[in-house]
């Protein structure tokens, strides 16, 4: 039972209930959203991360500032980063060229294919397609399938005897013996890099405009993200020192209820199944299962309460004016150009407003704090 609820938490832990951490993530499973079920303003006009009128009641907020971290140095592109990071996307971003020379699949080739699977000599369900293009090196297929075309040229029919891996999803082909009959259709590869390329596909004239536009737009998210782990960092200490005494009932009974929801979501989407046929499945017990769903979901609230705890001791209250110009900030911030496209990516908009209240608790912590930089290692690791 014990190794079950673990299953179950580190489930829940990937929810990525606590946005404000940094992490953008598009929802891609939108569903259509109320006014009644996201509210941005409390009834006082204020935009707040809990709306409870004693905070002190629940939390005994801990130090947080002159606060100390110590971080890895920050990530500086390189000429060799923009480029793998530009092969990377013509790759996989951009329409592949034929290949019109009498030449074999080779790596990173992407190939037209039709394909057979057999098992015991007989077809199996979900292994046939035709006209599938597949980009050679990519491990899309299992082991040896990739590999296996490469070295053939368009027009040849491959046979290629595999086995499926033991750890497959689909516990039936598990280490299953199975044999694919491929056709290659054609032979296509990414683009060259050049002026006339650039000038058709992108926003720019020549290679040299679009590495360094690049290279801009690279190094603005890795400081992004550097930025997004020192203050994840500075605020793990504040919840670390912070005493949480009781959690706001009403908040609290919400927050489970969200929890379940987005979990039983993710299984259906997933998985195929829904949550409590997961739980029979896995024999955990009622009691097992409210118990993991109250942790998370304390767990959640500890965020929401320090943020409200700092946002309080420094004063600072926010009104539907000033969200909005914090919002635009923490879109820039996430990588995205404004605030409307950011929210289009989110059904739950209360994603987008805890993650912006943590982000200027954040900036406070910021202010005071002294970041160490470790030195670099050293040796063969």
């Amino acid at each position: 039972m014990k190794k079950k609820m673990v299953i179950l938490l580190l489930t829940l832990g990937i929810l990525g209930m606590a946005a404000g951490c940094g992490d953008k993530k598009a929802d891609t499973d939108k569903k259509e959203e109320t006014a009644e079920e996201f509210v941005l303003t409390n009834d006082d006009g204020k935009v707040v991360a809990v709306d409870v009128e004693n905070l002190e009641d629940y939390i005994t907020l801990g130090e947080y500032k002159n606060l100390t971290v110590e971080e890895s140095p920050k990530t500086e592109i390189s000429d060799e980063d923009v480029d793998s990071s530009i092969h990377y996307m013509l790759l996989n971003q951009y329409e592949q060229v034929e290949v019109t020379e009498d030449r074999a699949v080779q790596k990173e080739d992407t190939v037209n294919i039709d394909y057979t699977g057999y098992m015991d000599g007989e077809e199996f369900e979900g292994g046939s397609a035709t006209g599938d293009d597949l980009l050679i090196g990519s491990g899309s297929f299992i082991s040896g399938f990739e590999d296996g075309l490469i070295g053939h040229k368009k027009g040849e029919e491959v046979t290629l005897d595999l086995t499926f891996p033991e750890d497959y999803q689909n516990e039936e082909m598990q280490g299953k013996a199975v044999q694919f009959k491929v056709k290659i259709n054609k032979i296509s590869q990414a683009p060259e890099l050049t002026d006339e390329w650039v000038a058709a596909n992108t926003d720019y004239k020549t290679v040299e405009e679009y590495k360094a536009a690049q290279k801009e737009l690279m190094q603005k998210s890795a400081d992004a993200d550097y930025e997004s782990q020192v203050k994840s960092d500075l605020f793990s200490l504040v919840v670390d020192d912070t005493e949480f005494k009781d959690y706001p009932e009403d908040l609290l009974k919400d927050t489970k209820e969200k929890v379940r929801e987005q979990l039983d979501s993710m299984y259906q989407a997933q998985v195929g199944i829904s949550l409590d046929d997961y739980i029979k499945q896995q024999g955990i017990s009622e009691e097992d299962e409210d118990k993991a769903l109250t942790e998370q979901a304390q767990n959640y609230l500890k965020q929401n309460l320090v943020v409200q705890g700092i946002l309080n001791a420094e004063g600072i209250e926010m009104t539907e004016k000033d969200y909005e110009e914090e919002v635009e900030k923490f879109a820039q911030l996430s990588g995205f150009p404004d605030a409307k496209t950011m929210q289009s990516y989110y059904s739950d908009q209360s994603v987008i407003k805890e993650s912006v209240l943590w982000n200027r608790a954040c900036d406070v912590l910021m202010e005071t704090a002294t970041v160490n930089v470790k030195e670099a290692e050293t040796g063969d690791e």
